[in-house]
């Protein structure tokens, strides 16, 4: 271990899960997410991702019309503790019936516990659009529902459907996230009916909810390969999405019936029933 490391801390104005797309894609390391943007660190210099978020600020600006104001503070600091320090920041998270819980954390009595370490960009439950799909997956999938998660990052709403007895597929167009979703299953004990790189088109299999965590855009860009693979009566927890796209959303899927409207912040995650 290097005496020193390299954090980046990236604060955009506007477009956050644009912005988590980009690094995703980008930052061979991982990064953390907080409240209004990401800190990334590496023992390896991080001019050229700095550089490199710049550049797509610039170019989201040009292609949105809009300004978007970008926050980057580079330091270098002593490796000693950081990693500790990060994992005493991270605490359990409870949305009924799941536990969600660190690896070097307890599980809970009584609860469907699922145990995640957020060492990467992946969902740990504490993002206002993963809490707001883990209540929806409590409340709407039953055991021998079958159900998948377009996106599925983590796994962890995948894996959480599994804990309620559903049998399920994922999916990630993400390389990465496909290896840690399926790391995150056996590190529970679970598994998955499929696990595949890539998107919802290419599976033939007909379910009784879809869980798409993405972002607005894209949701509305898939809408028809979603509704093509839900079954009558079915359920679609679609989540990502500020509110400010909701509309957007709403007309993509206008042939279903809102259920439920689960907000956080300025977050929603939209329940419709076909």
């Amino acid at each position: 271990m290097d005496d020193y490391y390299f954090m980046l801390v990236v604060k955009p104005s506007a477009h956050i899960e644009l912005f988590s797309d980009f690094l995703v894609d980008v930052v061979p390391v991982g990064f953390e997410e907080i409240d209004d943007g990401f800190i990334i660190r590496s023992e390896e210099s991080l001019e050229t991702i700095s550089w490199g978020i710049e550049q797509f600020a610039q170019a989201l600006q040009n292609a949105l019309g809009e300004v978007i104001d970008l926050e980057l503070t580079l330091t270098k600091e002593k490796n000693n503790d950081w990693i500790a320090q990060y994992q005493n920041a991270i605490s359990p998270i409870e949305i009924a019936p799941f536990y969600i819980h660190p690896t070097w954390e307890a599980p809970k009595e009584g609860m469907l516990n699922i145990a995640i370490d957020p060492a990467l960009a992946f969902g740990t439950g504490h993002h206002p659009t993963t809490a707001s799909c883990l209540r929806a997956v409590g409340s709407y999938v039953k055991a021998g529902d079958y159900v998948v998660d377009v996106g599925c990052g983590s796994g962890i709403l995948a894996m959480a459907a599994l804990r309620k007895g559903a049998i399920v597929d994922a999916c990630d167009t993400d390389p990465l996230s496909v290896e840690n979703a399926a790391g995150n299953a056996l590190a529970n004990g679970l598994v998955y009916q499929r696990l595949w790189e890539g998107s919802i088109q290419e599976t033939d299999g007909m379910y009784d909810v879809i869980v798409a965590n993405i972002v607005a855009d894209v949701l509305v860009f898939i809408a028809s390969d979603l509704k093509k693979r839900l079954r009558e009566g079915g359920v679609m927890i679609l989540s990502g999405i500020m509110d400010k796209y909701e509309d957007k959303v709403l007309r993509a899927y206008k042939t279903y019936t809102l259920s439920e409207r689960i907000v956080e912040n300025e977050w929603v995650t939209l329940v419709l029933t076909k």
